[in-house]
């Protein structure tokens, strides 16, 4: 049963990974960003372009499998579930977690696009990553987990930006000690303090 929540860390880290060096590529001086997977690299820098030109909104969504960036997104997401079934016999909570973890990873990313009032409040995160002036940063789409970790959340608007790393809605009385505790711990993650 640890598996699940151990699957949800690890896709997240997998989120972060692939968003930072594969869809966005690894910049090199005099040269084009270099990526594993140009096609990957090519639809998600498209869906960029789209998202600021459009405040936040992807028509791409609302197209579904016939438009090819978001098949390649649904194509890339079944790929990883795929290579983590392989993991089903020895490990099944895991394994069920990545799937869980893949379609949730789809309906957040697709809805925030589809509803930019809904996706600016619910994962403040990635609206920053796209509506942001750097968008080499937040590379995280469900939860800010990894970008916490690696020292990669930039918040633009601190008074929009998620009240703690865990990126969910917690009581004041959990949530207040949380961040006191990360502030002291981990000072660079800088989170609001109330009470």
């Amino acid at each position: 049963m640890i598996g699940f929540p151990v699957a949800l860390i690890f896709a997240n880290g997998v989120e972060w990974y692939a968003h930072k060096y594969i869809l966005h590529g690894t910049p090199r001086p005099g040269k084009p960003r270099y990526s594993p997977v140009p096609k990957s690299m090519k639809s998600h820098w498209q869906h960029h372009k789209i998202v600021r030109t459009t405040d936040y909104h992807d028509e791409g969504y609302e197209e579904g499998l016939s438009n090819w960036r978001t098949r390649n997104e649904v194509t890339s997401l079944l790929a990883l579930t795929a290579v983590t079934s392989l993991a089903l016999p020895v490990a099944p909570f895991f394994t069920l977690g990545t799937y869980y973890a893949a379609g949730r990873y789809f309906y957040v990313h697709r809805r925030s696009h589809l509803e930019p009032e809904w996706g600016k409040k619910a994962i403040p995160w990635h609206y920053d990553h796209h509506m942001n002036t750097n968008q080499d940063a937040n590379w995280c789409v469900t939860r800010p987990w990894f970008d916490y970790i690696m020292g990669t959340r930039i918040k633009a608007n601190p008074e929009l930006a998620e009240s703690n790393p865990l990126g969910i809605n917690l009581p004041s009385i959990i949530e207040n000690p949380l961040n006191r505790f990360l502030n002291k711990r981990f000072p660079q993650l800088r989170m609001n303090q109330q009470g």
